[in-house]
């Protein structure tokens, strides 16, 4: 367990823990809102925690960055809007940070389950 700025974050290991998973993380984000729901109904306060499975969210973390960093330079060199495949919540906060640390800006545009990230030029 580790706190990153105002979120906590729980990390679980072990041996196969691909169940807990589940396909493109399904089962990891229903265990992370019965955590948070659990949480909020002990304490009344609700909860931006964090839960890993297996590094399986550090992993996808790192492939959005690069992603990211892809588009961006798209965009840089096009002088053009880039639009990105439909992602969560926590896959669209990935990208926007990156997009912000270098300097552009980006939005989230449509609806769930195709609500996706623009990265706009400077």
């Amino acid at each position: 367990m580790d706190v990153e700025g105002d979120r906590a974050s729980v990390q679980i290991g072990g041996a196969d823990l691909s169940q807990l998973v589940g396909r493109n993380g399904e089962v990891l984000e229903a265990l992370q809102e019965l955590t948070r729901l659990a949480v909020y109904r002990e304490t009344g306060e609700r909860s931006r925690l964090m839960l890993d499975v297996d590094g399986h969210r550090a992993q996808q973390r790192e492939r959005l960055v690069a992603l990211a960093e892809t588009s961006i330079a798209e965009v840089k060199e096009s002088g053009e809007s880039v639009s990105l495949e439909p992602m969560s919540a926590f896959e669209r906060k990935v990208v926007h940070d990156a997009v912000s640390a270098a300097g552009l800006t980006s939005e989230s545009e449509g609806a769930e389950p195709k609500r996706h990230v623009v990265i706009l030029p400077a």
